[in-house]
């Protein structure tokens, strides 16, 4: 491939570090110059990404399962210009398709022949008088290809020696205390669940629940109000009130992140 004096600035969403870093290497190593511009693990995280970089990215480098979901949400969630070239392991139907509706796609573990071949193919579209890529269509590719997720509707607690089950729709937030996890219901009740909130965070709905810190998983119906904590910090308002009237921050490194959660 012809070397250009401009890299190509490439955005890499895979959930997997060591998978990232050795894509970025491989990366560094191409005839062209080739810029990584970000990585991100989740959806949420590439979401905050997208928005923030300008211009686009040049390509996306794009896993399909992430931490937090599946990757063909950020078609669903934004208005996606930049090619993609997919880096996963899928059935060959789906493939195919996946070939003819982005620039191509890479087998794990990625081979180099195959990286640059697929950033040879990356600038011939570029250089094309009309594109080729059409998100829109990826998007329906990718929704056909892979079934709905089910997430968890209810959690079965202990209340003294009898059970109960407690609807997700009753849930205002969860929060880890002192190596325990406690569901708190819209109505003020708590009851101790054994789920970590990473765990959680994978059998519930991206749309509804949103981790904002180390120790809180909210409900969004659940964050009453939310302030400028200061200039980088937002501190959000829940209810029913946090245990101990907690100051329940979002993580500096998530309020991109939320930001775009909450203008959906």
């Amino acid at each position: 491939m012809p070397a250009t004096t401009t890299p190509l600035r490439a955005l890499i969403i895979e959930d997997e570090p060591l998978a990232a870093r050795r894509l970025a290497e491989l990366l560094r190593k191409q005839t062209q110059p080739v810029e990584v511009v970000g990585t991100a693990e989740s959806v949420a995280e590439a979401e905050a990404l997208l928005h923030a970089l300008r211009p686009a990215p040049d390509v996306l480098f794009l896993d399909i399962h992430l931490a937090d979901g599946l990757s063909f949400e950020l078609f669903e969630r934004l208005e996606i210009s930049s090619p993609v070239i997919f880096t996963t392991a899928y059935d060959k139907y789906a493939l195919r398709a996946f070939k003819v509706n982005s620039v191509d796609y890479l087998l794990k573990p990625i081979d180099p022949e195959e990286l640059a071949a697929a950033l040879t193919k990356l600038e011939r579209q570029r250089q094309a008088a009309t594109p080729t890529f059409d998100a829109n269509l990826l998007a329906q590719v990718l929704r056909q290809a892979q079934p709905a997720k089910e997430y968890k509707s209810r959690f079965v607690v202990r209340v003294g020696e009898h059970l109960k089950a407690i609807p997700v729709e009753q849930i205002a937030y969860f929060a880890s205390l002192e190596k325990v996890t406690l569901l708190h219901t819209r109505e003020g009740r708590k009851f101790v669940v054994d789920y970590t909130l990473e765990q959680l965070e994978g059998m519930l709905d991206p749309t509804e629940f949103f981790r904002l810190n180390r120790a809180y998983l909210a409900h969004a119906e659940a964050i009453h109000d939310i302030i400028h904590y200061t200039n980088s910090r937002l501190q959000t308002v829940l209810k029913p009130t946090a245990p101990d009237n907690d100051t329940v921050l979002v993580s500096r490194e998530k309020v991109a992140a939320f930001k775009a959660w909450l203008d959906r």
